[in-house]
């Protein structure tokens, strides 16, 4: 494991958003950015999501839970709102939609792919 601090740096306004892509999922308007990767799994640990106003995001299950932090807008989740400054933390298997109707960027921690449900 390096020991040099800018091996674990993301400069985040100088990083681009990308399409989120999924097989199979309806992920439009939804980008993201990926903050800490976890190489032997070969996906995202922690990342940003981006909703445009109206997206939404379809029911899925999180096999070893989830936490989300409100950075910026507003969302829902099993019909709950959230905004900025909210933070959710989800047990392992909890399952649930999200959507945004005002459109919003979400920091995420899911050690665990999810599974569309």
């Amino acid at each position: 494991m390096s020991t040099d601090i800018h091996d674990y740096i993301v400069q985040t306004s100088s990083t681009e958003w990308s399409p989120l892509l999924e097989d199979g999922v309806d992920c439009t308007g939804i980008s993201w950015m990926p903050l800490r990767f976890d190489k032997e799994g070969k996906r995202p640990l922690t990342f940003l999501l981006k909703f445009e106003p109206g997206s939404k995001y379809p029911c899925h299950n999180h096999p070893e839970g989830e936490e989300i932090l409100v950075l910026e807008g507003g969302c829902e989740i099993e019909g709950t709102t959230f905004k900025q400054g909210d933070y959710l933390y989800t047990p392992a298997n909890f399952k649930h939609a999200v959507k945004s109707i005002q459109g919003c960027t979400l920091f995420l921690m899911v050690p665990k792919e999810v599974q569309i449900l």
